[in-house]
């Protein structure tokens, strides 16, 4: 989500974070499309089954993963095969799209070791304080991708990815900015390419129309919802949760949350979008009166009520 940057710290140099941290960045991403779970996978000095409590607790050379990955890059297909042929891999990949400053990604990584997660922003100060927080944590199961979000076909192979999470995405509450959120009908068709079977979506919003326009959308991609709540921090009080999430909760949000999977099935073909694609058309009709107003919407809902006065 734009528009709620933190100050910089004084002599805070973007270049030089990026090259500190560069071991936790995949700057050639589409180089391990299919073989993530794999390629990731932190080889140490100890067999993974003599490891305690799954991978948290192995012993891993300085740069020995990201070196890993970087050679097997550069091998082709049945070489990058052959030198995995005794590696473990992880249970499965997981995309945070619009990680933002890693929070998210940290917490969920820490909780389940076995698990890859990959965190994905456009925002080259996002991809180097999560690269940061993942070197700094000592997390092995997290990479930062910096790739925008129609990318991910190009970054992952069908039914690779698990989960992907949209945690608090950036609105564009214009009709003419429907095509960059996160939650269109063409970013779901390709997600439903990359997602395994059962694999889901789960978006997390302060936005009740964006939320409203994400469940049409679900609806023309063949989607099947799967979780809805009204208060996912009463649903699930112990997830982790975004930089976003925390600050906007304590400013008066409410996190509503949808999950969904693709229905059974191929996808369906030849898609007329019929919902109306300005974010004004599914605000309420007391225009939130005296009650919180969704990020990045409050000089549209400001406009609107001195219209209405």
């Amino acid at each position: 989500m734009h528009g709620m940057h933190a100050r910089l710290p004084v002599n805070f140099v973007l270049e030089e974070r990026l090259e500190r941290y560069a071991d936790a960045i995949e700057i050639s991403p589409t180089s391990y499309r299919g073989r993530w779970a794999e390629a990731c996978w932190p080889l140490g000095d100890a067999a993974p089954g003599d490891w305690p409590d799954g991978i948290a607790g192995s012993t891993v050379e300085p740069g020995g993963w990201p070196a890993l990955r970087k050679t097997l890059a550069r091998l082709g297909e049945d070489e990058a095969a052959q030198t995995l042929h005794h590696a473990a891999a992880f249970r499965e990949v997981r995309v945070d799209l619009g990680c933002g400053k890693g929070a998210f990604i940290i917490e969920s990584a820490q909780r389940e070791p076995d698990v890859l997660f990959v965190g994905v922003d456009a925002e080259p100060l996002c991809i180097a304080y999560t690269a940061q927080h993942i070197m700094e944590a000592g997390i092995r199961n997290a990479v930062a991708v910096p790739a925008a979000g129609n990318a991910l076909p190009r970054i992952f192979a069908p039914g690779e990815v698990a989960c992907i999470y949209l945690n608090f995405p950036t609105p564009y509450p214009r009709k003419r900015e429907a095509a960059k959120r996160l939650v269109a009908l063409e970013r779901l068709f390709e997600y439903r390419d990359i997602l395994a079977t059962g694999g889901t979506i789960r978006l997390r919003t302060d936005s009740q129309p964006l939320r409203d326009f994400y469940l049409t959308q679900l609806k023309l991609a063949g989607y099947r919802v799967v979780h809805l709540s009204e208060d996912e921090r009463a649903a699930h009080p112990d997830d982790p949760a975004s930089e976003y999430e925390l600050r906007l909760v304590a400013q008066g949000a409410q996190v509503l949350s949808v999950w969904a999977t693709p229905g059974p099935g191929p996808a369906p073909e030849h898609v007329v979008q019929t919902a109306s694609l300005s974010l004004v058309d599914y605000l309420p009709d007391d225009l939130f009166a005296g009650r919180y107003v969704p990020h990045g919407m409050q000089q549209t809902i400001v406009n609107l009520r001195n219209r209405k006065r």
